[in-house]
């Protein structure tokens, strides 16, 4: 049995050393192998899986758009609050796709992105064919934007405007509204003021967002550095925009708000937003899963929209109003316009106060994005913003009444999107279920080792035990006191010495 005894602990000695080692491998290993898979897999190149997925978003993206209905626009015109209702959603599926895609030497790639919208009338509370009694976007604008100048040409238009009987409220389609309609107030307008609204034809506040692409993008490609990878290197050219009246606020940071880095902290992400004429940065607030992937929640901060004297950094922004609404006249045709988070969320309550029908809500109308931080791919997004228009009372044209100055809510919309289906289940399977596995193994084998190494060396010291209670002794040997008998030979020879020396 000590042969058998001695075989197994040296063979469970050496099976706990191989688990160690494979563990201690893996604990090394592992992390390196999983960051190679996500840099070469996550860098805009044709090889890479997520290639395609920059290329088509392959996930359904909802634009979703809320209208506010004036009730009382008879009231409004003689001084009273505006009373909101609020219509939709209309819901259009969105779908994008990048073309002239060209790679440069620099490490740079450039696109345009197309966004196309479809409605979606089983998603939507109602149909383009829907009247809303909104304001008179090109007049009150228009109105507005004449304000200082010369009395006559203000009284022109206004008898131009009685003419063609316009007024400060109308009642058109949400298709109007949001593909635009034809208005001879345009032509009218070009002819008193030559260059005043600069286009012709049709005017709708989304005419220009379907069929259409947001600019040419030119990003990091990630090739050389991947904590470059999406980030913008121009848009149209420029590595600034001149919309603003400072140069931290003309800066184009971040990414093309689509995908980031990848390994990314929990701080705050960049991206640039044609549609709101600047950059935008979100800050971390959670980490959460989404259908199992994990992910960091970023969100605006309430500085986003602060006014100059709130948030110093955004008197680039100015001329401001009250905290929450950001002045985009200066990108937006020089019109009146203000965007904010919907219902004025975040904003001074003043705002909310100076309509009737407003109820903001964190749930309901924050922004959020929800990315996967080891990729920097977006998991679950919904991007929020509201168009406001700002008028009131111009002296010279009598069509705006006895109208109080007041920043008036148009629409808010939303895009949103999900990873969803096959994409999330490849998703799931290369970038979570990978990496918990190899990191599961480590555990497994570091784990295994350690009974086995104990049970190795408890079995030896146990066999050299039972070996040492096996092995012969030699006797053990015990002396006696000598008798006291005459016939010792010792004590004999002695008594015999002693007579004969007494003899003598």
């Amino acid at each position: 049995m000590a042969p058998t005894r001695r075989r197994l602990s040296v063979g469970l000695g050496l099976a706990g050393a191989a688990c160690a080692l494979v563990g201690g491998c893996l604990l090394i290993v592992g992390p390196l192998i999983i960051r190679e898979q996500v840099i070469k897999n996550v860098r805009i190149d044709p090889s890479s899986i997520s290639f395609n997925m920059w290329k088509v978003v392959p996930v359904p993206f909802y634009l979703s758009v809320h209208f506010f209905e004036v009730l009382n626009p008879k009231q409004v015109l003689q001084g009273a609050k505006p009373v909101l209702t609020q219509r939709g959603p209309y819901v259009y599926r969105e779908y994008r796709y990048k073309t002239n895609i060209t790679f440069h030497d620099n490490d740079t790639v450039s696109f345009l992105e197309y966004r196309n919208l479809f409605f979606q009338p089983d998603m939507s509370n109602g149909t383009e064919e829907d009247y809303v009694v909104v304001p008179n976007i090109l007049m009150m604008g228009a109105a507005v934007m004449m304000e200082k100048l010369p009395n006559f040409v203000k009284l022109l238009l206004s008898g131009a405007l009685a003419g063609m009987k316009q007024e400060a409220f109308m009642n058109r389609t949400v298709g109007e509204i949001m593909w635009g309609y034809e208005d001879p107030l345009i032509d009218t307008i070009n002819t008193l003021v030559p260059g005043l609204i600069p286009f012709e034809g049709k005017f709708g506040l989304f005419i220009e967002f379907n069929n259409s692409n947001s600019g040419l993008f030119t990003v990091n490609t990630g090739m050389k550095n991947i904590s470059q990878v999406h980030m913008v290197d121009s848009w149209n050219g420029l590595k600034k925009v001149n919309y603003w009246r400072s140069s931290e606020c003309n800066m184009i940071n971040g990414t093309s708000g689509e995908m980031w880095p990848p390994f990314m902290p929990p701080t705050s992400l960049e991206f640039y937003s044609p549609d709101a004429c600047r950059s935008l940065t979100l800050v971390y607030e959670q980490s959460g899963k989404f259908k199992g992937v994990p992910t960091y929640r970023f969100v605006a901060p309430k500085t986003l929209f602060a006014n100059g004297t709130d948030y110093p950094p955004n008197e680039g922004f100015c001329p401001c109003m009250q905290s929450g609404i950001q002045n985009v006249s200066t990108c937006r045709l020089n019109a009146p316009m203000f965007i904010s988070h919907p219902h004025f969320y975040n904003a001074d309550p003043s705002l909310v106060n100076a309509v009737v029908g407003l109820n903001p809500s964190k749930d309901q109308h924050a922004l959020f994005l929800d990315v996967h931080p080891m990729t920097g791919i977006p998991m679950n997004c919904s991007i929020k913003l509201q168009l406001n228009l700002y008028i009131k009372q111009v002296s010279g044209i009598m069509q705006t009444g006895k109208i109080k100055p007041v920043v008036l809510p148009l629409l808010w919309f939303a895009e949103s999107g999900s990873i969803d289906g096959s994409v999330l289940n490849q998703f799931y399977t290369n970038l979570v279920l990978f990496p918990s596995l190899l990191e599961y193994l480590q555990y497994i084998f570091l784990g295994l080792s350690v009974p086995l190494i104990i049970s190795a060396a408890v079995l030896m010291v146990t066999n050299k035990g039972t070996a040492a209670e096996k092995s012969p002794r030699p006797p053990t040997r015990q002396s006696k006191p000598p008798p006291s008998s005459e016939t010792t030979p010792l004590l004999h020879d002695a008594d015999t010495l002693s007579q004969d020396d007494a003899e003598s």
